[in-house]
């Protein structure tokens, strides 16, 4: 029989709560099927569930969350609430002492139960899905068996052949068969040598397999554990650290970064794959970033795996002081707990990789190099599916750095082509890099060897609140506003010391947003200047900010790429400006100008690529569909909207550097090129060490008509960024925002509705 245990401050909220209110205890014991129930802990049961359980101490209920499973369940009590909806438990949840206590069966009854709709099964695959664990070693094992194959092969990609974007259109939007064979790209190094191949996998067999003449392959995983080995078995290198005081190799940590191209000016063979290493100290702060070992450059060569060629341009101390960005030094924020509840479940269904929401219809997917990719987008607009994009991702992007020192000239990171951001995923912590209510998807991709690898929670997606949709107060009469509410589909990216964060939000009323975020720790440069009184601040800030003492961030941009191949209600579309103008008043009145646009459609590539100017207007139309007073249907094209740092309209370059031989994609901001499969990526296929523009400069040379046809727009953003102290040690996130929004695309205000 129960009895009332002593009230003691140290048991959990429950039995503290129940003491305090006088009520009796509950059982400590539970019957199921006529027999004693197996009961397990509570807590850690679900959170090696990997569900989240948190106790209400005003309501008295106990809340499970797990991806888009939203449960609440009283103590004692045989019946749960899933989003919304009831379910009747063999046993009740019980309290053994202070411990919360479940049957095993509580995880299948309630997880298992078919009543959260958020996951379905995908009934039909879409062939845009991504290749498989099974696929991907199914494709290395045909390859083994080909003959193509040797020991040493070095894999850089191993992804989807995409098949032809009509049959994929025609699956989507009507619904047809699609019986086309899955098929996968290969590409290898053999030593420096770059191969491509496509493997069907019906078949079983390598229908193609060619070199890749004069180009240099992505650098890869264990490149990084090579040139650190090189490091350390390198006397001149050790003998160079020596002259600055550092003895123990094994403190220093070494960075491997792409060399660029320079026509011969920095002394490099052009066909040997190298990179150069810059180092940092670890002095055990845990930010290593913040003690660069200043002048000091490392050459290696990957296929000898040893340093060629040691640059040293003479000691500058290394900063010591401390410099945590972890907070181990700091008092913790005393933040009350912010909770998202979604007590009804989600808004959204997700089918393998296919999602629906509200409106939209999209397929996800992960790729090693460009990272999140969106397809087949749609708009359901009063019970017709409209197309809107065919794919959408980062196409490419680049970080320049100003300074034309030993250990800073070369570096023009690109992020995407030279190291693959898909590949440098960095799984996403609930509640914390995405909030609570986000549901978390792994992503497979083969790693250098050819081996499927899970990365786990690789994207994230979730509903927010966005302020009101519109709103008005008419004097007298009630008032009608609409709460907007947005789909985020999340991605980050870790490259090196900087963090990437992409969100793809997608609105009710047909808008994409294309959220680019940068944060991370700037990469600094060790200097003798403490404070800018000292007289050597004003060199020594030439080309940055003076952050800390001794410590210089850099001037350099962040410059992103998006492949956006728009297909705006179906295929055939024109690139259309409108420039609003000041012209005269030619009717009677006192005004003696007027406001009008003028509106033009452009023809060619060559014209279409441009700088933006945010006072004018730039859409991608399809010529041949109205709505339904007679406008054109389009989408506007906005390539940056907002942002703290300026905006980067270009790389902030002299025109004869030899960046611009290998880079267009930087100084223009809008791009339109007639549709190619082949044309995937800004700076190329190929951009490390390249020595001239295999990206959209090639693309646009031959000047194609994209005047009412399938037309690929590619939009540039970015910011220069100047640094400042309120971004050290470590950098609050820094945001762009690019947008698609719809231009005369619907009849009308898509959202209307019934106010809220």
């Amino acid at each position: 029989m129960p009895t009332k245990a002593p009230c003691l401050f140290s048991v959990a909220p429950l039995a503290l709560a129940m003491c305090l209110l006088g009520t009796t205890a509950l059982p400590t014991t539970a019957m199921a099927h006529g027999g004693q129930a197996e009961m397990v802990p509570m807590q850690i049961t679900l959170e090696e569930f990997g569900a989240s359980v948190k106790w209400d101490d005003y309501s008295k209920v106990y809340t499970v969350v797990k991806d888009s499973a939203f449960v609440k369940i009283k103590p004692g009590s045989k019946v749960a609430m899933l989003n919304g909806k009831r379910i009747e438990l063999s046993v009740p949840l019980i309290m053994r002492g202070n411990t919360a206590m479940i049957s095993k069966e509580f995880i299948n009854e309630v997880f298992q139960s078919g009543l959260d709709r958020t996951f379905a099964v995908e009934q039909r695959p879409h062939p845009l899905n991504p290749l498989s664990s099974t696929e991907i070693n199914t494709a290395v094992e045909i390859l083994k068996q080909s003959g193509h194959y040797k020991e040493g092969l070095r894999f850089t990609e191993i992804s989807l052949h995409k098949p032809e974007k009509a049959d994929v259109w025609a699956f989507v939007i009507s619904g047809s068969p699609f019986n086309t064979a899955r098929k996968a790209n290969i590409t290898v190094l053999d030593g420096k040598r770059l191969i491509e191949g496509v493997v069907d996998l019906s078949s079983r067999k390598v229908i193609s397999w060619k070199p890749v003449e004069g180009s240099h392959g992505m650098i890869l995983i264990d490149d990084f554990s090579a040139v650190q080995k090189a490091m350390e078995s390198s006397v001149e290198y050790a003998q160079a650290l020596a002259k600055r005081g550092i003895h123990d190799v094994s403190k220093v940590v070494t960075t491997p970064l792409t060399v660029g191209y320079f026509a011969g000016k920095d002394g490099l063979e052009h066909d040997k794959r190298l990179l150069k290493v810059v180092a940092y100290l670890n002095t055990g702060d845990g930010n290593y970033w913040a003690h660069p070992i200043e002048n000091l450059v490392a050459v290696v060569d990957l296929e000898q795996q040893k340093i060629v060629k040691v640059e040293d341009n003479g000691v500058i101390p290394v900063p010591m002081q401390p410099n945590d960005y972890d907070g181990r030094n700091r008092q913790s924020a005393n933040h009350k707990p912010l909770d998202i509840s979604e007590p009804e479940g989600k808004n959204y269904t997700i089918r393998g990789n296919t999602i629906h929401w509200q409106n939209w219809d999209f397929h996800v997917a992960m790729d090693s190099r460009v990272g999140l990719t969106l397809s087949t987008v749609s708009y359901n607009d009063k019970g017709t599916k409209r197309k809107v994009l065919y794919q959408g991702n980062l196409g490419g992007m680049i970080v320049p750095y100003g300074d034309p020192d030993v250990g800073w000239y070369f570096k023009a990171y690109l992020d995407s082509g030279e190291y693959g951001m898909g590949t440098l995923t960095s799984p996403i912590a609930r509640g914390v890099d995405a909030p609570s209510n986000a549901v978390l998807l792994d992503a497979t991709i083969a790693d250098y060897t050819g081996a499927p690898t899970t990365i786990p929670r690789a994207f994230a997606i979730f509903e927010r609140y966005a302020g009101p949709e519109y709103k008005h107060q008419e004097m007298g009469q009630p008032n009608v506003s609409v709460q907007r509410r947005e789909l985020v589909i999340r991605w980050i990216s870790t490259v090196g010391n900087y963090d990437y964060i992409f969100d793809w939000v997608l609105h009710e009323n047909g808008t994409i947003g294309i959220n680019a975020g940068a944060t991370g720790i700037e990469a600094v440069k060790g200097v003798v200047t403490r404070t800018m009184h000292d007289d050597t601040a004003k060199e020594d800030t030439r080309y940055g900010t003076l952050l800390d003492h001794n410590i210089v961030g850099t001037t350099h941009q962040h410059i992103y790429n998006f492949r956006l191949d728009m297909d705006v209600d179906g295929e055939r579309n024109s690139l259309t400006e409108v420039d609003p103008v000041i012209a005269g008043n030619d009717r009677s009145g006192p005004r003696t100008s007027t406001m009008q646009t003028q509106t033009r459609t452009v023809n060619s590539e060559q014209q279409a690529a441009q700088k933006f100017d945010p006072s004018t207007i730039r859409l991608m139309s399809n010529l041949n569909k109205e709505n339904r007073v007679g406008n054109p249907v389009s989408y506007q094209l906005i390539p940056y909207a907002g942002g703290t740092h300026p905006v980067a309209k270009g790389a902030n370059f002299a025109k004869d550097e030899w960046l611009y031989n290998r880079l267009s994609f930087m100084d223009k901001q809008i791009w339109v090129t007639r549709y190619d499969p082949q044309e995937q990526f800004p700076e190329g296929r190929y951009p490390n060490r390249s020595d001239k523009d295999t990206g959209l400069g090639q693309f646009v040379d031959d000047n194609q008509n994209i005047a009412n046809v399938d037309n690929v727009v590619w939009l540039t953003t970015g910011t220069t960024h100047v640094a400042r102290a309120e971004e050290w040690p470590i950098m609050p996130t820094e945001w762009v925002y690019t947008l698609l929004k719809p231009w005369n695309f619907f009849d009308e205000t898509p959202t209307l509705r019934k106010p809220e």
